[in-house]
């Protein structure tokens, strides 16, 4: 999965074709941060899937 940035610990990834996209259809980011991996919605930055702590939460939305 591509790498586009990574910054205190988190890592942003996407990808061109994703499964993923199927099941949740709105274009999306990964978010990586320790043992925990998001998708957030790239519109409307809501958290499809997953839990992220709150503070790398605002990070990855800040970085958005």
């Amino acid at each position: 999965m591509p790498e586009i940035s990574r910054f205190y610990g988190i890592i942003i990834r996407m990808f061109y074709k994703d499964r993923a996209a199927n099941r949740h259809n709105p274009p999306h980011f990964y978010v990586i941060y320790q043992d925990n991996e998001d998708l957030i919605d790239i519109r409307t930055l809501e958290i499809l899937e997953g839990r992220l702590p709150k503070r790398a939460k605002a990070l990855a939305i800040e970085w958005q």
